[in-house]
């Protein structure tokens, strides 16, 4: 039995390289050198943005003469981007409206990642946040209805200081996430001094105290050291709402525990979720298609590197067929 599982396993993985090799060989010319050329342009949201430069890079590396231009403007810029044929892609990081769907959308998950709530490291309640927690009923009165004004009032202890809430100004899949986990609300229910893109609301709370906002994962934890960016802490959800942040509920000291938390959905959905690239109607362009192809493939190699979860294998099979 051993041994025809060995082979059972060896013989998947000749099928896999020579299927690669195919796929590679097909892009090459007679003389050995690669063929494919072209021009790529991709805008949309921050979520998605770091990744979507890796994936471009690695690309770009295997295609030298293709051409990958990338810029974030927010879910909103990304998909009326798209719909006007304004870009190939646009990257996308919440679910895709009726309305959208009616004008053409198209639409293909890539991966997964989550929105935090983020505070400053140097909060004057921080040690009792991070061992108590907020619960989504607190949240939903700092975010929404503006009814918890003070630290200590959210957290049942004298303390006088305001809470400064950061949102963002730009419509966005992060604020989409936030105000969905708070009772099922829209990002125009959040309340705040609204701030520009995701770096904008992180770099907001480093340099107020006070501060509330949140984050997608890769504002708040530096990819190469997989530790929290300085000045920047998350504030724990109280997920049980037992007043106390249990061992199952600690999972932000470093990006890959919350990585792993998410994939597992301690984490909960939403705030965490799928992120999309999106198109007016199914990519025509095959410099495209074979893009999207390689990030389901071997492009999903570079995906917990770039500090986002992949999508389960039964989740890429589905894409992949929407591609057909």
């Amino acid at each position: 039995m051993k041994k025809a599982i060995i082979l059972s396993c060896t013989f998947m993985l000749l099928i896999l390289v020579l299927a690669t090799s195919c796929n590679h060989n097909a892009n090459k010319n007679k003389d050995g050198k690669d063929s494919l050329t072209g021009h790529i342009s991709i805008s949309g949201a921050f979520a998605l943005y770091p990744l979507t430069v890796k994936w471009a890079e690695e690309y770009m590396k295997l295609h030298p003469k293709v051409i990958i231009d990338i810029s974030a403007g927010g879910a909103g810029k990304g998909m009326t981007d798209a719909l006007s044929d304004m870009v190939d892609l646009g990257m996308y990081s919440k679910t895709v409206s009726n309305e959208e769907k009616q004008k053409g959308a198209w639409w293909i998950a890539v991966t997964k990642d989550a929105v935090l709530p983020t505070i400053n490291v140097k909060n004057p309640e921080i040690k009792t946040i991070l061992s108590k927690g907020i619960t989504m009923e607190t949240f939903y009165e700092i975010f929404i209805t503006n009814n918890i004004k003070k630290w200590g009032a959210s957290l049942g202890t004298k303390n006088n200081d305001k809470i400064n809430v950061y949102n963002r100004s730009d419509a966005c899949g992060a604020a989409e996430m936030w105000a969905k986990f708070l009772k099922n609300k829209k990002q125009e229910d959040i309340q705040g001094i609204g701030i520009n893109g995701d770096p904008g609301v992180a770099e907001a709370v480093k340099k107020d105290i006070c501060g509330i906002g949140f984050n997608n994962i890769a504002y708040v934890y530096d990819i190469k050291t997989r530790k929290k960016y300085d000045g920047i802490e998350v504030a724990p959800i109280d997920i049980n709402k037992n007043g106390k942040i249990d061992a199952e509920e600690n999972f932000y000291n470093s990006l890959d525990d919350i990585m792993a938390a998410i994939k597992d959905g301690r984490y909960p959905s939403p705030p965490s979720r799928e992120l999309f690239f999106v198109s007016k109607g199914k990519p025509q362009k095959a410099l495209v298609k074979g893009f999207i192809n390689w990030i389901l493939t071997d492009g999903q190699k570079f995906v917990n590197e770039a500090g986002y979860v992949l999508l389960s294998e039964e989740s890429i099979k589905n894409e992949m067929a929407k591609l057909k």
